[in-house]
């Protein structure tokens, strides 16, 4: 049974009965290593049913980049996940490996900051100086131990890491083992290790990725939400799964007001009305689907918190000032422009809402 003490469960234990449902009710044989079948990845993904469990939607969008991403897990390349923040990279990441393995937790974050021995391994000082170099010393790094359990490790944000950390990947990828020379070992990696890396296009990071390491993965590009159906649609279920884990007693925002948030994002991301009739300034932020989600989050908290369970126009007002406005410069010119030129011309819909974010901006 999942600890529900914790502020995030992993994946494998927030949709445990879904995973089960889908081993028991397999009819494949699945590739090595694997706890199931690729089709059966796929309906853990994309959603459906095993026997009588309705298997949620994990990632809404072009089923057949989901395909394309199992089928290369099924070979011997890694998959490196690139597009915008917001497009669900990680998510995605984590949920493959969830059903893959029922273990998303062999992770390496990628900084500015990250190690060559956080890819491959490291030492517990303390030992190594008392008793030399022993398996008891060495501490694995997440890569490490997928290769040994033959399972998937994951590398968020992989393009932020420094030139010689992923280079530190090339061996790994290519000779699919591990040398400890302290140790005179080497670790070759079982049938079912991979990879799934992640890569943002907006914030490229310290470094370019080298072409030699690209070539080791299979790239695949997840794209914005194409429509703002589809964006509300995660939008909403992504607030109700957030809100039911935190245990907020409040109302979920309505289609109208989803609607709202998601719109004003869009129109600014792309620099167009939605009606193609209008132009309006870009902000320097993305305004992705994930800090929408995370705005109305926040609007259900304040809700619950300080008023009637129900989220208002004021509740929200603050937040958007927050998402929109990064560079207070450029954007608070941008922001009230967009309040002034579009969101005031749009009627009741949206006056409550305009007239709480114009007040913030007096």
């Amino acid at each position: 049974m999942a600890n529900t003490d914790m502020l995030r469960l992993p994946a494998e234990e927030l949709f445990h009965n879904e995973i089960e449902a889908l081993i028991k009710a397999e009819k494949e044989t699945p590739p090595p290593g694997w706890a199931m079948s690729p089709r059966s990845v796929l309906t853990y993904i994309m959603g459906g049913k095993a026997g009588r469990t309705v298997i949620t939607p994990k990632y809404m969008g072009n089923q057949r980049i989901v395909e394309i991403a199992i089928a290369t897990l099924v070979t011997d390349r890694a998959l490196l996940l690139i597009g915008e923040p917001g497009t669900a990279k990680s998510w995605l990441s984590e949920h493959l490996t969830a059903a893959i393995n029922g273990d998303s937790t062999k992770v390496v974050q990628g900084t500015a900051g990250t190690t060559e021995e956080q890819v491959r391994y490291s030492w517990n000082y303390a030992m190594l100086i008392a008793n030399g170099p022993s398996d008891e010393a060495l501490v694995k790094s997440p890569i490490y131990r997928a290769m040994e359990t033959g399972t998937i490790a994951r590398f968020e944000e992989i393009s932020r890491c420094a030139s010689e950390v992923q280079d530190a990947l090339i061996s790994i990828l290519s000779e699919k083992r591990i040398s400890v020379p302290e140790l005179t070992r080497e670790v070759p990696a079982k049938k079912g290790f991979s990879i799934i890396a992640t890569a943002n296009t907006r914030d490229k990071g310290v470094n370019e990725m080298s072409a030699a390491l690209k070539r080791r993965f299979n790239i695949v590009v997840l794209p914005a939400p194409a429509d703002l159906k589809t964006e509300v649609e995660i939008v909403q279920t992504r607030v109700k799964q957030l809100s039911e884990s935190l245990n907020l007693r409040a109302a979920q925002p309505s289609q109208e007001l989803v609607e709202s948030v998601v719109t004003i994002f869009r129109e600014l991301r792309s620099g167009m009305t939605l009606d193609k009739k209008e132009k309006v300034k870009p902000t320097s932020g993305v305004l992705s689907t994930a800090e929408a989600i995370s705005l109305l989050t926040n609007g259900m908290a304040l809700a619950a918190s300080f008023g009637d369970g129900t989220i208002r126009d004021s509740d929200l007002a603050a937040a958007l000032q927050g998402a929109i406005v990064k560079d207070e410069e450029k954007d608070t010119v941008v922001w009230k422009e967009y309040l002034e030129n579009v969101m005031k011309k749009r009627g009741s819909k949206y006056l409550g809402l305009y007239q709480e974010c114009k007040e913030l901006n007096r």
